[in-house]
């Protein structure tokens, strides 16, 4: 007699069922297949709670950002609710029938002042795969140069090959104020580095499916090509803007005329405080198009930093110049110490760079270079001062303190 085969889950025989799926001794209908499909769903949503719990708060990952970024409140914590939204619309998905916009971050200010920064360390703080990516070298397609779809592959590298992280992670889009056509007038010849590209970086911003080649370069039709869904990854973008700050300059005075009006010398201001002004109708005049600024709906600025700021920079960040300059001295039993005014004479010759944070490296490899070079090879030697002489004249012997025999 034959034996009816029967759903190994309900017990229902497949006489009693629209379908029995077989599977290695073991058989399941389709009515169990929907229930628990349902189940899986339900538990998907309530599971967002528990997901949610291991996401960093706003003001976890700004306390996070003071241990590297000096300064810069505002945007840290513009930056930080950002994030922290994006993330969270990433595990909500679609479970609650409300789709909710994409939060990419555009930071404008000067040089040096810790727009990477601040990327690289959210970056860090969140555990997901991170790409800096140089935007000027982007071009529109059909002319040499980089494919957009290259933007995406440094993502993926970082991730190494894990798609699945990757479509989690943020791209850094530097020097993005550099694809701005140059000027509001649309030009008669096609502008390869301007308006193009930021047509074609319309689609990544808000999400696609992308092809990307897996070795980079130009696309041609006989290579494979990874796919990749930008829906979910974050993309910030920064730039000096340089310019911009007349182009707000201009508009602020001229809204100011009148009988009476008193317009401040642009001396009178930092750069910084005018870019705080800025509206996307600048940037408009600046050279970018609307659709391109209408993808980063989170727009901040940042400050340019003064003497004071760099020094801050210098001395408190858990990574600052001088204590890894302590740390590799430490290593050869060796104390390291900076007078106030060596730090001061440091942050000027910073300062008259005009790079920001970026110049204290170079010049604080100038000061250190002798001192790196023979301190491994002295002995008894207790602690090392760094004067204000000893800055403003690199070739002056150092001067060392002996330990007490």
């Amino acid at each position: 007699m034959k034996v009816e085969k029967r759903c190994s889950f309900c017990g229902r025989p497949e006489s009693q069922v629209q379908r029995l799926l077989a599977g290695p001794n073991v058989y399941i209908c389709n009515e169990c297949i929907e229930l628990y499909h349902d189940t899986l769903s339900e538990d998907q949503a309530i599971h967002f709670r528990d997901i949610k719990e291991d996401l960093p708060t706003p003001l976890e990952l700004k306390r996070e950002l003071d241990k590297y970024v000096i300064g810069q409140e505002l945007t840290k914590k513009a930056v930080a609710v950002s994030v922290y939204n994006h993330y969270k619309r990433i595990m909500l998905g679609k479970s609650e029938g409300i789709e909710l916009e994409k939060s990419n971050i555009m930071m404008i200010g000067p040089t040096g002042c810790g727009k990477t920064l601040i990327a690289k360390t959210l970056a860090k703080a969140l555990d997901v795969p991170f790409a800096i990516v140089d935007a000027t070298p982007i071009t529109e397609a059909g002319y040499v140069g980089e494919d957009v779809e290259n933007v995406l592959l440094k993502l993926i590298r970082a991730a190494n090959f894990d798609i699945e992280r990757a479509e989690k992670g943020i791209i850094y889009l530097d020097e993005v104020d550099k694809i701005g056509k140059k000027g509001p007038n649309v030009s008669i010849t096609r502008d390869v580095s301007g308006e193009g590209v930021q047509q074609a970086l319309l689609k990544i911003l808000e999400g696609v499916e992308a092809n990307v080649p897996p070795k980079g370069g130009r696309k041609h039709p006989y290579q494979d090509f990874i796919k990749i869904d930008t829906t979910n990854i974050l993309f910030m973008a920064g730039g000096a803007f340089d310019g911009l700050e007349e182009i707000i300059r201009h508009r602020i005075e001229s809204s100011a005329m009148g009988f009476g009006s008193k317009i401040e010398s642009k001396n009178n201001k930092r750069i910084g405080e005018i870019l705080s002004h800025a509206n996307p109708e600048d940037l408009i005049q600046f050279g970018l198009i609307p659709e391109f600024i209408g993808r980063f709906p989170v727009f901040t600025t940042l400050n340019d930093l003064d003497e004071k700021a760099l020094i801050d920079i210098m001395l408190e960040p858990k990574n600052s110049v001088v204590k890894q300059y302590q740390k590799l001295l430490e290593m050869d039993n060796i104390i390291i110490e900076y007078e106030r005014e060596a730090l001061e004479a440091i942050a000027k010759k910073a300062m008259d760079r005009g790079t920001g944070a970026r110049a204290l490296k170079s010049v604080f490899e100038e000061v250190m270079i002798d001192i790196m070079f023979e301190a491994p090879s002295l002995e008894n030697v207790e602690r090392i001062v760094i004067t204000k002489e000893m800055v403003e004249d690199k070739h002056r012997a150092i001067e060392i303190v002996k330990q007490s025999a």
